[in-house]
């Protein structure tokens, strides 16, 4: 975070450096397109072929095989939810929050892609419907569905509140989830838990200071955020302790809801669709 008042006074020149215009770092007119309109049109007629219930302040795993779609729902009232995914055949290949928003921004909506971890890079699901897109940015630069998170957790709130256990962080909430759905010890299965989608959450940096801000969440019951599973995946699921994140996490002082995770299966592969291969970089690095 800069300084309310910098130590040191500001060069001649400062004005012509700030006035630099800036370049957009990573152009993705390259990416291979997401064909969203092939994608809807395999919907109508499709079935469900399973549903979860993610309880309050509870996380739950679910799978969605290449080429089917799984639907997040906002269920009872206003809920955010922190979301996972893995390959479902290697743990070690998951989705890559900080390469997701270098390549489409902080916040996700329809046609974006969720990409995983390096070295596989390659896009794990493609968002095919949110009914939250009409939000935009507000006037204090909030937006719905972000990659600037990391989840709540223990360890962070221990350091705030001066020792205090919580143990319904989104972070502990998905190592349960994952240790139950895979076997795994929780000490095991707790470093596969990553940087999330904060499914339904506002959030932006406060002008001046860059701070991380959250505010109520503009969903609610019945809205939903929808994808397009390119590989075969293993998700997680938490619904938040913050609730619609009005207010302070960590805690058991906010509403929470559960939300809903539905995955359906199309009676047909969208036109031209294939799984995506693994990124074809040879490795070598240079030696």
């Amino acid at each position: 975070m800069k300084p309310a008042r910098p130590d040191h006074p500001a060069p001649a020149d400062a004005g012509a450096r700030a006035a630099v215009a800036p370049v957009v770092c990573y152009p993705v007119a390259g990416l291979p397109d997401p064909h969203l309109a092939a994608l809807r049109a395999v919907r109508p007629g499709w079935s469900k072929t399973s549903e979860v219930i993610v309880p309050p302040r509870e996380a739950r795993c679910f799978d969605v095989p290449a080429g089917h779609f799984f639907r997040i729902t906002s269920l009872d009232g206003p809920q955010v939810g922190d979301l996972n995914l893995w390959s479902a055949d290697d743990l070690s290949e998951r989705f890559f929050s900080g390469k997701t928003r270098a390549l489409h921004g902080t916040h996700l909506s329809s046609g974006d892609r969720l990409w995983s971890s390096l070295p596989h890079l390659r896009p794990m699901a493609t968002i095919t419907e949110d009914t939250l897109d009409w939000y935009g940015f507000d006037e204090f630069g909030g937006s719905v569905h972000d990659v600037i998170g990391t989840r709540c957790d223990p360890y962070t709130h221990n350091l705030l509140s001066g020792g205090g256990q919580y143990h319904h962080c989104c972070h502990s909430n998905l190592t349960r989830a994952l240790a139950e759905r895979t076997g795994l010890p929780l000490r095991e299965a707790e470093p596969h838990v990553h940087d999330v989608l904060n499914v339904f959450m506002c959030t932006g940096f406060v002008r001046g200071t860059g701070q991380y801000f959250m505010k109520a969440s503009p969903v609610r019951p019945g809205d939903f955020l929808e994808f397009f599973a390119e590989i075969d995946l293993l998700g997680g699921l938490s619904a938040c302790p913050g609730g619609d994140c009005s207010s302070e996490h960590s805690s058991d002082l906010a509403a929470c809801h559960p939300l809903r995770v539905e995955v359906f299966r199309p009676q047909g592969a969208p036109d031209g669709w294939v799984p995506p291969p693994r990124n074809g970089y040879d490795r070598s690095h240079g030696a």
